[in-house]
């Protein structure tokens, strides 16, 4: 019994009017020939074709009959870092106020080093002198030679601000993802297992800023996108150790979403914040709990950073020049690509006349 084509004919004729798409074969294999404008067409063609035959192949040539659009997008990322850290301590020391050299710390800021006794054996302890080494005297240093006590303290409060800004430009064709990267990679060591074990092999992983976005136009003349930013940075904070190997980690923050804009409207993705507080405190056990006097014997760190990321997105609609016309090229400021370093410039047409 000979297969029938005719009612998937006129199925093709009724979905795709302005094409010229034809269906040739038998229930076992059907092959599409003829035209069609776009290649989103082909694919749709061969889905209605598959529950008639156990095999579709497609021998269509694609003519689109105007260029197709693309989408040109900006995008703006700000990264606003704000740190503030404070610390207080004091350190103690005698060189011997009655008769007893010694020092006081918590540990967390650099004490002085242990004292050095000089003198003879068999002198009298008024006879003995002592050193200290001061490796770091903080940010205070205060001695009274007459009391043989002295005292670094630090005492610190700092600000900073970070500013970080890319603006990246990615032009893709309508309904086709592009990808942006700018940023770098770090070696990440892999131990293998099986009959390699023991050896190392090292992979790189990428960080900084990505993003990856797919346009697409509708009818209505606006754009709808499909965006992905990430910005990523190494955090050496909370790297591990693996085989004697120091391995950062990466803190991310990504965002994906889809919307729908005009052309040259903008959208902005804010709030992307990361916050953090690392406060540390040390005393010395009994003696720090007195009054007043107790906090010469504390001391206290603290470091608050507030990072926030903005992004903005603004897409417009590009289309290929017409034949024939001549692009427009990049105009340099200075033509400092025709010179040779060292040579004079070259003359003017009015000079040479």
């Amino acid at each position: 019994m000979e297969f029938d084509l005719v009612p998937i004919q006129k199925l093709l004729e009724q979905a795709f009017p302005d094409d010229t798409i034809t269906v040739r074969g038998t229930k076992e294999t059907l092959v599409l020939v003829g035209k069609a404008a776009k290649a989103a067409t082909v694919e749709r063609a061969l889905a209605i074709l598959k529950p008639f035959a156990q095999s579709t192949v497609s021998n269509i040539e694609v003519v689109s009959a105007r260029p197709e659009k693309q989408i040109a997008l900006h995008v703006l990322f700000a990264e606003l870092d704000r740190t503030v850290s404070e610390s207080f301590a004091v350190n103690l020391l005698s060189t011997g106020a009655g008769n007893t050299p010694g020092q006081t710390s918590t540990g967390q800021f650099s004490p002085a080093s242990s004292p050095q006794l000089k003198g003879a054996i068999g002198d009298a302890v008024t006879g003995a002198s002592t050193t200290f080494n001061l490796a770091n005297a903080l940010n205070i240093f205060a001695f009274r030679p007459d009391l043989n006590l002295g005292a670094t303290i630090q005492a610190l409060q700092a600000k900073g601000l970070l500013q970080i800004l890319a603006q990246p430009d990615l032009v893709a064709t309508d309904g086709k993802e592009a990808h942006f990267t700018v940023g770098g990679e770090f070696p990440v060591p892999v131990p293998q297992s099986g009959a390699s074990a023991g050896a190392i092999t090292v992979q790189f992983r990428e960080f900084g800023i990505r993003l990856s976005f797919t346009p697409s136009t509708t009818p209505n003349g606006t754009v709808k996108l499909h965006v992905l930013p990430e910005v990523s940075t190494i955090d050496a904070a909370n790297g591990i150790m693996l085989s004697g190997f120091n391995i950062p980690a990466l803190s991310t923050r990504r965002v994906e979403t889809d919307v729908e804009l005009s052309p040259g409207q903008s959208f902005v993705i804010a709030g992307l914040l990361d916050d953090r507080v690392i406060q540390n405190f040390s005393r010395i056990p009994g003696i720090s709990d007195i009054p007043i006097l107790g906090a010469l014997f504390r001391s206290r760190s603290k470091t608050r950073s507030k990072t926030e990321l903005i992004v903005v997105v603004t897409p417009e609609i590009r289309t290929p020049l017409p034949e024939g016309t001549q692009p427009p090229l990049p105009a340099m400021p200075e033509p400092f690509l025709s010179r040779v370093p060292g040579a004079p410039a070259a003359q003017s047409t009015e000079a040479k006349k």
